[in-house]
């Protein structure tokens, strides 16, 4: 499904054709829930994107304006009766955005800078100490506008201790082996949240699988496919498909990133090809492969009150949702707790939309993190680094900093904790 609106205008117009405005989707938009404007849901985009595909394919200012406030969080995805791919649809229209509409200077500087750093490890390991400085420092204060804002909500530096160990590139099996799997390391976990990937090749290697996790792709391209940097994203789909490809013969391709993931498991409909669709066949969330089989390894007690935060693009995106918990309840004595209302609305990180509109981010985050507060939870447990980075930054701007950690983390523990 490569492509825009004008390449694909028969298609746009068959998802448009889905929607009956029935407003279910409503409740469930971070944007609609802020500004209550019925540009800024999901059907009120659908309107906007069905104007676009009626005059061949030209975006309006206005609808990019407000194509570019939706996070693509997909939760109307999740809440709309009729099965509308609201997530299909806004994925046609956001390389349309980026080719017919002129951003502002101050815009584009901004996502060149963002795209010139995120999806490139070496470039952020530069970066690391630049960051630690940062925070030290209090810089977030003194940059300007939305430079700011990105130093503020950026991920915290590891500890140099974290920095310093390597990840194997080959873990074997403990035990009878299950079968052989690929761990992608990308771009952001690889840099800023390394424990978590020791951790997944961890707990991997103790359930019995023979665990590769070779150091190319960069970037699996989550960040630019989503944000309608298309041409880009298709160059790191295919790069990633034949860096695995020249593992050999794997079970399954693990993620341990909820966007990435989600964009892994596109890949079938982005490219197109047979190859394509066999490699997002075998892409599974790290949870879905730990929560769904019964655990082989021990697990030791970890006397602690989690809360899990359901990042969007495991569970709307991906629709995992079982999995996160059940591999929790598996610990013996960790308490899990749900969010008030079963909370799964967005956390306002959403890919680069923190970075990029941090006013409705912030937001956002804060709401969460108050909800989060108010579970009296010790520990939050989220698999997904943006999450995690910004849940974290508006804990402690509350005054009320957490641990927050991967669920795959806490798994880890208890297998360790059993001796």
């Amino acid at each position: 499904m490569a492509g825009g609106l004008t390449e694909n205008l028969e298609q746009a117009q068959e998802y448009i054709e889905d929607c009956v405005h029935c407003g279910f989707c409503l409740d469930a938009c971070p944007t609609y829930s802020l500004w209550a404007t019925e540009a800024d849901s999901p059907r009120g985009r659908i309107v906007l994107i069905s104007q676009a595909v009626e005059s061949g394919g030209e975006i309006s200012a206005e609808a990019a304006r407000h194509i570019d406030s939706c996070l693509g969080c997909m939760g109307c995805v999740t809440a709309c009766p009729s099965g509308v791919r609201y997530d299909k649809l806004l994925e046609l229209a956001r390389p349309q955005v980026e080719h017919r509409h002129d951003r502002s200077g101050g815009d584009r500087a901004l996502r060149r800078l963002v795209f010139e750093t995120l999806p490139h490890p070496r470039r952020l390991r530069a970066l690391v100490p630049l960051l630690s400085a940062a925070h030290r420092v209090g810089a977030h204060r003194l940059a300007p506008g939305r430079l700011g804002a990105m130093v503020q909500v950026a991920p915290k530096p590891p500890a140099p201790a974290d920095r310093r160990m390597s990840i194997p590139e080959r873990t074997a099996p403990v035990g009878p082996s299950r079968g052989r799997v690929g761990l992608l390391l990308g771009c952001v976990q690889r840099v800023f949240y390394p424990q978590v990937h020791r951790a997944t090749i961890g707990a991997l290697a103790a359930e019995g699988y023979e665990v590769l996790a070779p150091p190319a792709p960069d970037c699996c391209g989550a960040l630019e496919l989503h944000s309608g940097e298309q041409g880009a994203a298709l160059k790191r789909a295919q790069a990633t498909i034949e860096s695995f490809a020249g593992l050999g013969p794997l079970e399954h391709v693990i993620t341990n990133s909820a966007g990435c993931g989600s964009a892994m498991k596109e890949y079938g409909d982005l490219l197109g090809t047979p190859l394509a669709r066999e490699f997002s066949a075998r892409v599974r969330d790290v949870c879905e492969v730990l929560g769904g089989e019964p655990p082989r390894a021990p697990r030791g007690p970890l006397e602690i009150r989690v809360a899990y935060h359901d990042a969007c693009h495991l569970r709307h995106a991906q629709g995992v949702r079982e999995p996160p918990r059940e591999m929790l309840r598996a610990i013996p004595g960790l308490e899990l707790v749900e969010l008030p209302g079963a909370d799964d609305m967005c956390c306002g990180s959403a890919g680069i939309y923190n970075l990029v509109a941090p006013e409705p981010a912030a937001q956002l985050g804060r709401r969460k993190a108050e909800l989060v507060l108010s579970t009296g939870a010790e520990v939050l447990a989220a698999a997904n680094p943006g999450c995690v980075a910004q849940i974290g930054h508006h804990l402690e701007l509350l005054g009320h900093p957490r641990s927050i950690v991967h669920p795959v983390e806490l798994v880890w523990r208890s297998i360790q904790a059993a001796g």
